[in-house]
Order: C-alpha cells, then sequence, then structure tokens
C-alpha cells in the first residue's frame, strides 16, 4: 500500500452570499498554509473565477489588514456552468493545471456541493461554512451569522426608537433566506411582539392584526413584527394592516446591510480557526469533509453527510421567544 503523496499547493476560494468574517479565514488559510510550508493560491470570484483561471499566489502580506474587513478580498459569484459535469471536469483540469492538490471553499451548502464534486473528480476539497443564514445543518457556527444578527439588532433597535415617536406598526423584514434564525435571534434580543418564522409561520394575518388591536387597547404605544425574509413582502403585509387596524403600518426592509460591516470579535476567531482546521484536514490528507463547531469543539463532516442533514429552529428557542413577547400572558391560558 504507497503512503499519500503530502501536498504542496492549496487553493482558497469564497462562493456564494458574502459574510462578514470570510476575509478572517482567508487569512488563516493563507497564514497558516505558508507557516507549514504549502504555497497558496487565492482564487479570485469563486467557481466562475476557477474556471476563467482567475488565480494568483498570496503571500502573508497579501492579508495583511483585512481581519476588520467586512466583504470577502477574493470577491464571490453564482456560477450556473460549475453545475454541469462539463463545468466540475473543467475546475477540477484548472485546479490540476495550476498544481493546487488542496482546495478550501468557504461558503454555504450549494457551495459544498460543488467541493463535493470536485473531490470526486481527485482534488482534495474541505469546505468552510460562511453564511450568515446559519442553516448549515451540521454546525451550530456559520461564519457572519454573529455580525448579522447584530447588525440586525442594532438597526431594530433604532426603528423600534421612530415607532414608538410616532406610534406606529413595524414589520421589520430581515434576511436568512429560507431560514429564520435572524429572526428568532432579533425577536428575542429585540423584544419584538410578533416574530414570523418561515419554519412555523401559519399564514394567519388575522392573528396579527388581533395581536395589534389588543395591545394598543391595552396602552401599548408601538408594535414590532419582525418578518423573515423566507415569508417576505413587507410592505404588501404593511399595507393591509393598516387598513385592517387603522394604526399606521411601515415596513422597513434591512436588506444586504446585513451582510457588510466590520466582523464582531466572534466572527473574527471562529473564522480564524476553522480555516486553520482546514489547512490541518488537508496537510492530514483529508478530504471531501466540512469544518463544523459543536458542543465546543472544532470538528469535522463528510460533506456527503454534512448534505444530508437537515436542521430546523429549536423548538425550546421558539417557545421562550413567544413567551417573552406581549403574547405572554395567553400561552398558558
Amino acid at each position: 500500500m504507497t503512503e499519500k503523496k503530502a501536498i504542496k499547493t492549496i487553493g482558497v476560494l469564497t462562493s456564494g452570499g458574502d459574510a462578514p468574517g470570510m476575509n478572517a479565514a482567508i487569512r488563516a488559510v493563507v497564514r497558516r498554509g505558508i507557516s507549514s510550508g504549502l504555497k497558496v493560491k487565492g482564487i479570485y470570484k469563486g467557481y466562475n473565477g476557477l474556471l476563467n483561471e482567475e488565480i494568483i499566489d498570496m503571500t502573508a502580506r497579501d492579508v495583511s489588514d483585512t481581519i476588520e474587513r467586512g466583504g470577502t478580498i477574493l470577491y464571490t459569484a453564482r456560477c450556473a456552468e460549475f453545475r454541469t459535469e462539463e463545468g466540475q471536469r473543467r475546475g477540477a483540469e484548472v485546479c490540476k493545471k495550476h498544481g493546487i492538490e488542496g482546495l478550501i471553499v468557504i461558503g454555504g451548502d450549494g457551495s459544498f456541493a460543488g467541493a463535493q464534486k470536485l473531490a470526486n473528480l481527485g482534488i482534495n476539497t474541505i469546505g468552510v461554512p460562511g453564511t450568515i443564514d446559519l442553516d448549515i445543518a451540521c454546525t451550530e457556527y456559520t461564519i457572519g451569522f454573529d455580525t448579522a444578527v447584530n447588525t440586525a439588532m442594532e438597526a431594530i433597535d433604532k426603528v423600534r426608537d421612530t415607532s414608538t415617536s410616532h406610534e406606529r406598526c413595524s414589520i421589520i423584514e430581515v434576511m436568512g433566506r429560507n431560514a429564520g434564525y435572524i429572526a428568532l435571534w432579533c425577536g428575542i434580543a429585540n423584544g419584538a411582539e410578533d416574530v414570523l418564522l418561515p419554519e412555523r409561520y401559519d399564514y394567519d394575518e388575522q392573528k396579527l392584526i388581533n395581536n395589534i388591536i389588543e395591545s394598543r387597547k391595552a396602552g401599548k404605544k408601538h408594535h414590532i413584527i419582525i418578518n423573515a425574509e423566507g415569508i417576505g413582502h413587507s410592505e404588501a403585509m404593511a399595507k393591509r394592516i393598516e387598513a385592517a387596524t387603522g394604526i399606521e403600518t411601515r415596513a422597513t426592509i434591512l436588506g444586504h446591510m446585513q451582510r457588510g460591516g466590520s466582523p464582531t470579535c466572534k466572527d473574527r476567531v471562529y473564522a480564524s480557526i476553522m480555516g486553520a482546521k482546514a489547512v490541518d484536514l488537508l496537510r492530514e490528507g483529508k478530504t471531501c469533509r466540512v469544518v463544523g463547531y459543536r458542543h465546543g469543539e472544532y470538528v469535522d463532516f463528510d460533506i456527503n453527510e454534512a448534505l444530508a442533514m437537515r436542521k430546523d429552529v429549536p423548538e425550546y428557542q421558539v417557545e421562550v421567544c413567544n413567551s417573552l413577547s406581549h403574547n405572554y400572558s395567553k400561552l398558558n391560558k
């Protein structure tokens, strides 16, 4: 049995939606790689840049003063071509052409599916979870969530101030695709009166309307509804609620501001450790793995297993969120 040849050159790319902390992960990959005697190549614009051979040699200096920056210095892009077998084969050929024996992919589930295909074509690949949505099932933490949820929380605090001054109902839409984690966390952190989660919402708008009317009768001067992106249609919802209640109702869609900004300490530290661990896994000869964080430990999973896992918002956290809202007095009746 022949011993696996030690890798000498690795590549790193960011794919899918950008997330604060991705630069910390890139920096860790570059510096951990170089300090371990590896050559590190940066691939611009995700899989799209891989197919177009937008590949550079990276030095430790290239990642100086980047840990505090939001976004990704390697840029990111969607790539329909890489979803095809032909595109995947060409991606593997480009890696081989540039001597990339191991590839670290920082992104979400879609990015990991691409990494899985490259692994099947003989390229050692490691996934690092980078998404503000917190929707990767194998891990309790994803790069960018902490910053995004803090950004949303601060914005909602500001909207509450003006909502109170004008005695309004405010519907604030947060990101998260089809996952309700940002909405749930902000529901608790911002003390929202109602939180609409894609995983739980029954589309009973009359219940919302009744809550607003009852709150106003009880002397409440404002009403904050946090609406998850997976439900959406906040502007139309606001018009219907205002028509039904007679209370001025405004929609605020926080949008892509949640993707930007300087990452929090947690996102810088966790992303750095995950990036370093990805390099270590490649040096150990591992492939087709995803780095994760569970029960206080940095761990790794087979990509196939990771993609097959399913995740749901924790029922206890949803129950706590509801019990702390204006509905708390109704829960046990």
